[in-house]
């Protein structure tokens, strides 16, 4: 009896343990969204929020794929044109969209870094657009291409 009584203590009190967890998770995600709401504040006119300004490669082998993407939001109330992306020398490509991005929408810039190249690099890609209060927006890719392994003989 003093068995059954225990083993009913302790499922309900792995239960209620349970739950009280499940409720703090709820909460500690409500305070990550909105703080994500926080860091996208609203602007009058053209925006531009990106997932990430830095792009780390990594250490990545010679002659390895080096296309990797940027993602933003346009958070004003107005359409954003990007009208130019430079990089920082012929090595680093970038590709934008040409068409207005709608306020709210997401969006993409394209970098191909030439991964011909060996050893470390950090470069930029500077963004020219209509967004509000930044004329230009830098955005930078690094890492470190390896170079080959030389044959043993």
């Amino acid at each position: 009896m003093k068995k059954i009584v225990l083993l009913a203590v302790l499922t309900v009190f792995g239960v209620a343990t349970s739950t009280a967890q499940a409720k703090k998770a709820t909460k500690a995600a409500a305070k990550v969204e909105t703080s994500k709401k926080a860091e996208n504040p609203k602007v009058d006119g053209a925006g531009m929020v990106f997932e990430s300004e830095t792009i780390d490669y990594g250490t990545i082998p010679h002659n390895a794929d080096g296309k990797r993407e940027f993602v933003f939001v346009n958070n004003g109330n107005k359409p954003l044109i990007i009208t130019n992306a430079q990089g920082s020398c012929g090595c680093t490509v970038p590709t934008y969209p040409k068409e207005p991005i709608a306020p709210g929408a997401k969006a993409v810039i394209g970098v191909k870094y030439a991964t011909d190249r060996v050893g470390a690099f950090t470069k930029t890609v500077t963004l020219t657009s209509n967004a509000e209060g930044m004329a230009s927006k830098i955005l930078t890719i690094k890492g470190t291409v390896q170079a080959d392994e030389t044959p043993k003989g």
